[in-house]
């Protein structure tokens, strides 16, 4: 049966779109890969600051809190000062700050413009994607999120392995410095092609609204990002934390429904399929990061690969997801989304079950059909939701909804970080302390076995030390278990949210009775 697309969402074919579109992926990889490429810089950035390891970490903090921050008001400046000014003025902005970043000669300098950089690059990605979906037809907005799509998740994949190449073959100024010709280009080609867009002059600031929103979400993103080196809730200044994210989010939900013009519009929690689809984009945010931040030291430090094979080992994950999200975006005319999106989200649980069996002695071939699996997945979901979410939102909304998205995705990635490597620190003492248990002369499995092998006799110093890194290694492969069967649970509330999407033509039609 042929669909109706919504009546309110009319479409004008717009000149230059492929060099909008080019443009547009480009900014997106500019924000998306600078998210990951500083990190391998991170030693050399100590040694050159002199700095210890707690404070070279707020090179990467002061960026992420910046740009979470700023998300919210992206839908409100793109209506003030018209989404072109808007899109070439935070491009210019980022690349000016990424040329400070590498020119920076002490650890204050480099997090003042990290903060710069983070501010800069919040709007990036929610403008490059209202962008795409007000130049493409419906019909056409598979195939657009699908290309956005690649460049959102390929910065992330590209990061780590650029970020050294660059760092050993030069130095770590130039992290930042490759940023210069893809801003110079995304630039001048905006400014060329995209259509003007005029401002709303007297359009009024909602500090409060700004002031509470800034405040939760500052005090949330350090309490995850600092959690884990203070112990958590035995620390006074994460509990501070909290109890102002708390607070600070609590104010902003009352004031975006009790305020006659709040920063965020309470008009774009009334469509169904837009606040499903940023519950679900949460959930899939809390996936996409924790995964490979689990994944990472288990290949390293669990299975003893280098840094160089386990780099290697990770690709074809990216390969897997890349595929898919360009399928998807040519299967979105034919096939249900919502099929689509359950399907894949199918494939990340297969994929998470399948890792519950992983030992340090797997082999290569495991891993990589794996991680194949779980890419395929993440990218069938990725580009049918963002068409479900937007399909039946009002275009005047579509910059705010879509940074929304990006914000609830970046929250969802911070809040999966850290519970799972909570997780996992906490269980692997737990497992320790009960398999440890065990390690006593009275037990006669371990007598026959210490029997045979001379240097695991706990009596020495040498068996006792080996004992306990075994005893170690098993806790930790228990905690991984656990750390990936609670991941299988996230995604469980995630399908459940698929009975409340529609598609265009059903949601039209239920607006019309």
């Amino acid at each position: 049966m042929a669909e109706t697309t919504d009546p309110a969402d009319t479409h004008t074919e717009v000149p230059h779109r492929a060099m909008i579109t080019v443009c547009a992926i480009g900014a997106t990889l500019l924000q998306s890969l600078d998210q990951t490429i500083a990190n391998v810089a991170l030693p050399y950035m100590q040694g050159s600051f002199s700095a210890s390891y707690d404070e070279i970490t707020w090179v990467l903090t002061s960026y992420i809190t910046a740009a979470a921050i700023m998300t919210a008001p992206v839908g409100w400046m793109a209506m003030r000062f018209g989404r072109k000014p808007l899109y070439i003025g935070c491009i210019v902005g980022f690349t000016i700050a990424s040329m400070m970043c590498g020119l920076a000669q002490s650890l204050p300098q480099m997090v003042i413009f990290r903060l710069l950089q983070g501010m800069f690059s919040a709007a990036l990605v929610p403008l490059s994607q209202a962008t795409l979906l007000d130049i493409y037809p419906h019909e056409r907005r598979g195939f657009a999120m699908a290309i956005w799509g690649v460049g959102v998740m390929i910065g992330p994949i590209m990061g780590p392995t650029l970020g050294g190449f660059l760092t050993e073959a030069y130095n770590w100024r130039w992290v930042f410095y490759i940023n210069l010709p893809f801003g110079l280009l995304a630039t001048f080609g905006l400014l060329t092609f995209l259509p003007r867009s005029q401002g709303l002059t007297r359009l009024s600031f909602d500090w409060l609204g700004f002031v509470v929103l800034t405040a939760g979400i500052g005090a949330f993103q350090m309490m995850l990002d600092r959690g884990q080196d203070l112990d958590w809730f035995t620390s006074r200044e994460i509990i501070i934390e909290a109890v102002v994210a708390g607070l600070g989010l609590y104010l902003a939900l009352v004031h975006i429904v009790c305020a006659r013009q709040p920063l965020i519009r309470a008009d774009l929690f009334k469509d169904v399929n837009f606040s499903a689809g940023l519950a679900m984009m949460f959930a899939v945010g809390t996936l996409l990061v924790s995964s490979l931040a689990l994944m990472t030291p288990w290949l390293q430090v669990m299975s003893n690969y280098p840094v160089e094979t386990a780099g290697l080992i990770m690709a074809p994950r990216g390969f897997g997801n890349l595929c898919t999200i360009m399928l998807s975006g040519r299967l979105t005319t034919r096939v249900d989304e919502r099929y689509m999106v359950g399907f894949g989200l199918s494939l990340i649980c297969y994929s998470f079950w399948r890792m519950t069996g992983w030992t340090p002695d797997i082999s290569v071939h495991d891993i990589v059909v794996t991680i194949i699996i779980q890419g395929a997945g993440l990218g069938l979901v990725f580009t049918p939701l963002q068409v479900l979410a937007f399909a039946t939102l009002s275009p005047a909304l579509r910059t705010e909804g879509a940074s929304l998205f990006s914000l609830l995705r970046n929250i969802g990635a911070a809040i999966g970080v850290s519970v799972t490597s909570a997780v996992l620190a906490h269980n692997t003492q737990a497992m320790h302390e009960v398999i440890g248990g065990s390690v006593t002369p009275f037990n006669r499995a371990l007598e026959i076995a210490v029997g045979g092998h001379g240097w695991l006799d706990p009596a020495t110093h040498r068996g006792a030390a080996l004992l306990d890194r075994m005893v170690n290694q098993q806790a930790q492969i228990v905690a991984y278990v656990d750390d990936y069967k609670m991941l299988i649970l996230t995604t469980f509330p995630a399908i459940a949210l698929l009975l409340l999407m529609r598609l265009p033509g059903q949601a039209a039609a239920m607006r019309n009775r």
